[in-house]
């Protein structure tokens, strides 16, 4: 992995956190549907991000970061949801959350790079 990618390195670390929650998860808590659900979509970002390393076309390379970016919704979706329902604690989704919420602005604002160099030029 290479050091100076701000988002590959964050969402790997991210990643880690991910599985180490979904660990907790399933031994302490016996939550089985919901993280894995979480465990899915959370590593699922820097795959993503990984994969587009390795892109053969700018084309490529948006469409994964966009997976990417849906990925990080929806993993913000399901520790909403695990907070809301009282499987984790307020403290435990603030910690996690805010990594989310990095990489999910960091992604955006790729995205929107991508979108406006794509965009035809005005005549």
């Amino acid at each position: 992995m290479r050091d100076d990618n701000v988002v590959l390195a964050k969402s790997f670390d991210f990643a880690v956190r991910i599985v180490r929650l979904y660990n907790y998860l399933t031994t302490a808590k016996s939550e089985r549907v919901m993280s894995k659900q979480l465990l899915r979509c959370g590593t699922s970002i820097g795959a993503n991000i990984n994969e587009a390393q390795e892109s053969i076309s700018s084309k490529e390379f948006g469409a994964k970061i966009y997976i990417a970016l849906k990925e990080a919704r929806e993993t913000e979706y399901w520790l909403r949801l695990l907070v809301a329902s009282g499987i984790i604690t307020p403290t435990e989704f603030a910690s996690i959350n805010a990594d989310c919420e990095q990489i999910l602005k960091l992604l955006t604002a790729i995205t929107k790079t991508l979108r406006s160099k794509s965009a035809p030029s005005p005549k």
